[in-house]
């Protein structure tokens, strides 16, 4: 009987406020606000019967005052591609270590690559109040936040640049870091090489072909339309892809895969190959968990996301802090980890 009495008396919503606390502790308001925000002015004695208060009542200070007092949230919104990709978790938990470093809040979603699904998301979280932005754009027009900058909403674009204004963005270097990739197959005497990458009108897709091409060109090896491949990162289609381009006569002897996702599928692929005695080389952009353990291990070009978000945040908070700073574009290096798969020789 006891218990369905407690459960009937919560009321969820109605929670304590500083009224309730002064009242509990016989004090002011204005002297519990002061213990509350640990400002001076009140005795050892009646802080102690605050906070006695406080802890009976579980109250929790409600911060929707101090932003309209201050007009700042302590937060800041971090817009990812996709929740679910092993990537981007390095990078959101570098930008919530920076966030919390600065006493900051993070508030993140998943546009899902979906351009009109990113600027929502934008939005609402420009409606919540955070203080700054990081995007990683699916879209390609942002000028949808420049009323949001001129209000004073720091925004940095992280891994993409944004499109139709100038704004600070962190990226990786994806044309040299597929530039370096693809020599290195061209180094183990390839010159049938495929590539299979992401949608073109994605930034990184598009720098990592271009990089591609470079290395082909360098290396003096014509292209053939059949050895590239760029589109949905769908196992399906991946698989499609990397099968048509392994066939006939003039199969490629190596692939140069554009993002881990597209890695992943393309290993599958491979093994059962393998299983048949056909040996391929794979390259892949992005390390993912575990490449170091297959059979044989696959040679990654790394970008650091860690250090991608760090990068990102600190500029975020240095604009937050009132720097005044040009847009810049900052771009990070890559490196290439030699582990098996991307040396091995041509097969004929």
């Amino acid at each position: 009987m006891g218990e369905t009495t407690r459960r009937a008396e919560t009321r969820y919503g109605n929670r304590p406020t500083m009224k309730d606390v002064a009242a509990r502790a016989g004090v002011g308001l204005k002297t519990v606000s002061r213990v509350v925000n640990g400002e001076p002015g009140v005795t050892a004695d009646t802080e102690r019967r605050v906070q006695e208060a406080i802890d009976a009542l579980n109250f929790r200070r409600n911060d929707s005052a101090r932003v309209l007092r201050k007009g700042r949230t302590a937060s800041i919104g971090l817009v990812l591609e996709d929740l679910a990709d092993p990537f981007y978790g390095p990078l959101s938990r570098a930008v919530e270590e920076v966030a919390r470093a600065h006493g900051a809040l993070l508030i993140n979603g998943s546009s899902a690559e979906e351009p009109e699904r990113e600027q929502e998301l934008a939005l609402a979280l420009c409606a919540r109040r955070v203080d700054g932005l990081l995007v990683i754009p699916a879209g390609d027009d942002h000028r949808y936040l420049e009323p949001e900058m001129r209000a004073g909403v720091a925004t940095v674009f992280v891994d993409r640049p944004a499109g139709r204004i100038d704004a600070d963005a962190v990226l990786s270097d994806s044309f040299g870091g597929a530039r370096d990739g693809v020599a290195h197959l061209v180094a183990q005497g390839h010159r049938r090489i495929g590539f299979i990458g992401d949608q073109p009108r994605i930034h990184t897709a598009a720098e990592r072909l271009r990089g591609y091409r470079a290395a082909m060109e360098d290396a003096g090896i014509p292209i053939e339309d059949a050895w590239m491949s760029l589109g949905l990162t769908d196992p399906e289609r991946v698989r499609r892809a990397a099968e048509e381009m392994l066939s006939g006569p003039d199969a490629v002897t190596a692939v140069f895969a554009g993002n881990n996702r597209v890695t992943v599928t393309v290993v599958r692929v491979l093994s059962g190959l393998a299983e048949r005695g056909r040996s391929v080389a794979l390259v892949g952009f992005d390390d993912f968990e575990l490449a170091d353990l297959l059979q044989p291990g696959v040679t990654v070009v790394a970008q650091d996301a860690a250090q991608l978000g760090r990068t990102a945040a600190e500029r975020l908070f240095s604009r937050l802090d009132g720097l005044s700073l040009d847009p810049e574009r900052i771009e990070l290096p890559t490196r290439l980890i030699t582990r098996g798969s991307g040396e091995i020789p041509p097969a004929f």
